[in-house]
């Protein structure tokens, strides 16, 4: 069973967090005035829950199966997700096996299918992490943040913390992601169910990409000044978006 963390009453909201981290990246919002039931889990083999999988298959559904569970036991009816970066890819997959889901939040992910050199990437991930997971780690999380001589503390914070990582979880989710599915047909044919919310300095993440995958701009929120971690980076406007898509 996946570790979780239940705070506040009111409509449940599902919180996944990215590749390497946990839901303690969720402390750098405050929740509190949302009167909302926020579930906070640590995704498979992150944070302090066990990667539980023996199948010689990585897979983002098997991650999105075992949310299920804790929603199962929670006896949630409705919910619904905001998911950061790889959290988002398992949001995708449980709005299309979950009629429970509702809304799903996408906060710096995307919804399209790797294309075949970065799926090139995530194999080398894989290995690195048997080989070099100190130096892999030590060169990725800085690379998130737009301007990461801002954020010396939280950086620190956010690699010890991945460094807690056996190399097993870390190379699993990086397979796992190599196999996602598209979600562009699903998004721009239901865009009221998605909400997107970017970084502009993003570097793994292409702003204008992004957009030209959309039929529709609506529920696309740009953040000034922010890269792949805009929820530490630009906190309070992020929570201002959030206040926003779910009064």
């Amino acid at each position: 069973m996946l570790n979780y963390s239940v705070h506040g009453e009111g409509r449940p909201i599902v919180y996944l967090h990215g590749f390497l981290e946990s839901s303690t990246m969720w402390t750098f919002l405050n929740f509190q005035a949302f009167n909302t039931r926020n579930i906070f889990i640590d995704l498979p083999g992150h944070g302090q829950s066990d990667l539980t999988d023996s199948s010689e298959n990585p897979s983002l559904d098997f991650m999105a199966n075992e949310v299920s569970k804790i929603l199962n036991l929670l006896q949630i009816e409705t919910y619904s997700v905001i998911g950061h970066s790889m959290g988002g890819y398992v949001g995708l997959l449980l709005k299309k096996n979950d009629s429970r889901c509702k809304k799903v939040v996408l906060l710096n992910s995307n919804f399209w299918d790797d294309t075949e050199q970065k799926k090139k990437d995530r194999i080398r991930v894989a290995e690195i992490s048997f080989k070099a997971k100190k130096i892999f780690i030590r060169e990725a999380i800085p690379n998130l943040f737009g301007k990461p001589e801002n954020f010396p503390n939280e950086i620190i914070h956010l690699t010890n913390e991945a460094m807690d990582m056996s190399h097993e979880s870390i190379a699993y989710a990086s397979l796992a992601m190599r196999k996602r599915n598209d979600f562009t047909d699903s998004i721009n044919s239901n865009p009221a169910d998605y909400f997107i919310i970017h970084g502009i300095l993003d570097r793994l993440i292409d702003a204008d990409f992004l957009r030209k995958q959309l039929s529709s701009e609506k529920n696309l929120f740009f953040i000034e000044n922010a890269g792949h971690m805009a929820h530490i980076e630009q906190s309070e406007e992020v929570l201002v978006i959030l206040n926003k898509i779910f009064s």
